[in-house]
């Protein structure tokens, strides 16, 4: 019976961190861009908003920030709460993505140069990808 209770209890766990939710009242620049249509300028406005403003009583009220709209609250409305911890669903590095993206195309220009005869650009081509790696 324990080991039936221990389970549902795992599975309940790991089911709210699908349901991520973030809190307008208390969630950072960081958390409030990880919501579907808001970026940095909008997280901003509804951080200074919240702070002339006071916590936000209902989700409706989010409508009242600028740059914040109809379109913006359905997209969010599922991913926002006014109440308890903010836990925010985990995105892609974008960083590794653009670092590998980079390589990947040094790597091709300099298989295309090697291909045509050109040993300066295929060389140049690889210390370019050896330099992205290096950097990411």
């Amino acid at each position: 019976m324990k080991k039936l209770v221990t389970l549902l209890v795992g599975l309940g766990m790991a089911a709210f961190n699908v349901f991520a939710a973030v809190n307008v009242n208390t969630a950072t620049q960081e958390q409030l861009e990880s919501l579907n249509g808001i970026g940095p300028a909008k997280a901003k406005a509804i951080i200074d908003y919240r702070l002339k403003n006071g916590s936000f009583k209902t989700l409706e009220e989010i409508d009242n920030v600028p740059g914040v709209g109809a379109g913006i609250m359905g997209k969010i409305k599922n991913d926002v709460t006014l109440t308890g911890a903010t836990t925010v669903k985990v995105k892609a590095d974008t960083s590794s993505k653009k670092a590998n993206r980079e390589s990947k195309n040094a790597e091709k220009a300099a298989l295309k140069s090697e291909k045509n005869g050109d040993a300066t650009a295929s060389a140049t081509a690889a210390k370019s990808a050896a330099k992205s790696a290096e950097k990411k």
